[in-house]
């Protein structure tokens, strides 16, 4: 008889440990998934050019986009076969 009882108490703590591990494991991907929502949001939000006054870009993004601009030149000179 008390064999039958160590063994349901057993179980029960093994069920609610391993119930318990399920729970931190889902929750841990749960946070991830939000996490990374949350920079694809920052990240689209950063491509759409930021504006200071009215329509016009932010000096950052202007920035950004001439040097991106000159990589594009540097590049297309590699291709061309010209020495830089």
């Amino acid at each position: 008889m008390t064999n039958d009882v160590n063994l349901y108490i057993t179980m029960a703590t093994a069920s609610l440990a391993g119930l318990g591990m399920v729970t931190a494991a889902g929750l841990s991907g749960w946070r991830s998934w939000l996490s990374l929502k949350r920079e694809e949001l920052h990240g689209h939000q950063a491509l759409n050019a930021p504006t200071t006054d009215g329509g016009a870009p932010s000096v950052a993004s202007r920035i950004e986009l001439a040097d991106l601009k000159e990589r594009m030149r540097k590049l297309e000179a590699i291709a061309a076969g010209v020495d830089l």
